[in-house]
């Protein structure tokens, strides 16, 4: 597997960049088939959250594979490709997983630590699965990338001093606008995100809560869940008068809660502190005008990421930083393993093949030998066989496990003259022996220009 991934965040693009290239509706599987029907790729799997866009992909070689999945990026998000490519980042191999390892620990994350990633990548993985853009190299790095996050959580406190992005938005709100407690919310939304700021205001004891999401059943769940009552998606302008703090995060393409719509409520308002609202959209749910409206208080993505985050303690985050690191060599030396046990496997069962026809061919010429006898022989000659194979297969396994060491399963092919198609038919691959994926040198990861890595 030669992992590529492309992708931009908040930390390569501005909120307006991003805002932008949000992918909504059926954008993102229309995006996993392109990539997967590309003649570089054999797997494909999308990160796609408020912040990040990411593009996970086996390629078979590296800089077509960047040019491709740059130039799909661009068409299904809507970017112009020579202004999104200032915004996009590559990583290769063992960088890529490094990075998808880090991503899942929360160690890239716009609030260092927070968990909310994990699921998020579930779900990642889980549209693979279904579209079946994703193969077993990909299966297998989903999963292990969730086994590290989830290792990271339990093994370290980053758990304990990160945050959600509802946390972290609703501090910075609690401080323009009073505490949470007590306020009456409105929550806008019925998906993951609007459920976990539906949950966590439950918890912070607001004395009442109203959901309004665009098909009513959905938002009846989640209120029957919490207590709270609902609300039509037309009523939203007339509960803007009612409440005191507003959580918004949906689907949608456009603004849902227009700057005259926050004007009308302020007049008609009869409390004191600030209508205060917590956009967690992208593209942005209420309207950025909003933040010249005396008497409203708006913190979005963009407010978020220019925020100083709580970052957990500086042990925690190098503890985290050692098991990616650890889990990535790890990961790395078994998948350069795998890559050689098929050519082992093939050079063994040649040389069955090479022992069984010698037999034959001396049980020929002495038809007379017992059968005791026959059969010292053969035990004899498979044991020389076995004993000259041992060590060779032994060590090579050995060196797979180390950088490069693909370079050891193609000398065993060459020096064996291994039949290709006999190590296709274990490995289960139609790559052809002496392919490589990708270069044979690893690019290093970066910003992209031009298409490739700088």
């Amino acid at each position: 597997m030669s992992l590529l991934v492309v992708g931009l965040s908040h930390r390569t693009a501005p909120v307006t960049v991003l805002e932008r290239a949000a992918l909504t509706g059926d954008v993102p599987v229309r995006l996993l088939h392109d990539a997967a029907a590309s003649a570089t790729v054999s797997e494909a799997a999308l990160l796609n959250t408020c912040n990040r866009i990411e593009l996970y992909a086996d390629v078979d070689k590296f800089h077509a594979g960047v040019a491709e999945l740059s130039q799909l990026l661009a068409e299904h998000s809507g970017v112009d490709l020579e202004e999104l490519t200032g915004h996009l980042y590559v990583h290769y191999e063992d960088r890529a997983v490094h990075h998808l390892f880090s991503v899942a620990c929360g160690l890239d994350s716009m609030v260092v630590g927070e968990g909310q990633i994990l699921g998020q990548l579930r779900d990642s993985l889980a549209r693979a699965q279904e579209e079946h853009t994703a193969g077993r190299g990909l299966n297998e790095l989903f999963q292990q990338a969730l086994r590290v996050g989830k290792r990271a959580h339990s093994e370290t406190g980053i758990d304990k001093a990160g945050q959600s992005l509802v946390s972290f938005g609703l501090e910075l709100v609690a401080a323009g606008a009073g505490e949470i407690a007590g306020k009456r919310a409105l929550v806008v939304g019925a998906g993951s995100m609007s459920s976990l700021a539906a949950a966590t205001l439950a918890r912070a004891g607001v004395a009442d809560l109203v959901i309004a999401n665009r098909t009513r059943e959905r938002a009846e769940r989640l209120a029957a869940t919490l207590g709270a009552r609902t609300a039509d998606f037309a009523e939203v302008g007339r509960v803007l008068t009612e409440v005191d703090l507003v959580i918004s995060c949906t689907g949608s393409a456009g603004v849902v809660i227009a700057a005259d719509q926050v004007a009308t409520a302020l007049a008609e308002r009869t409390a004191t502190t600030p209508l205060a609202f917590l956009d967690l959209a992208m593209p942005r749910d209420v309207d950025h005008a909003v933040h010249e409206l005396p008497g409203a208080l708006l913190v979005d993505l963009e407010s978020l990421s220019q925020a100083d985050a709580a970052l957990p303690g500086a042990g925690d985050v190098d503890a985290v930083g050692s098991i990616v690191a650890d889990e990535v060599a790890a990961f790395g030396a078994a998948q350069r393993a795998a890559r050689i046990a098929p050519t082992v496997v093939a050079l063994r069962a040649m040389a069955s093949e090479v022992v069984g026809a010698e037999l034959a061919r001396l049980q020929a010429r002495l038809p007379d030998l017992d059968e005791r006898t026959s059969a010292e022989m053969a035990q004899t000659v498979r044991r020389v066989v076995d004993k000259l194979l041992h060590a060779p297969t032994v060590r090579v396994k050995q060196l797979a496990a180390e950088p490069g060491g693909a370079s050891y399963a193609e000398a065993l092919r060459e020096l064996f003259d291994l039949d290709p198609g006999a190590v296709r038919a274990v490995s289960g691959t139609p790559v052809a022996l002496g392919e490589q994926a990708g270069p044979t040198k690893q690019p290093a990861s970066g910003s992209l220009a031009g298409g490739a890595a700088r």
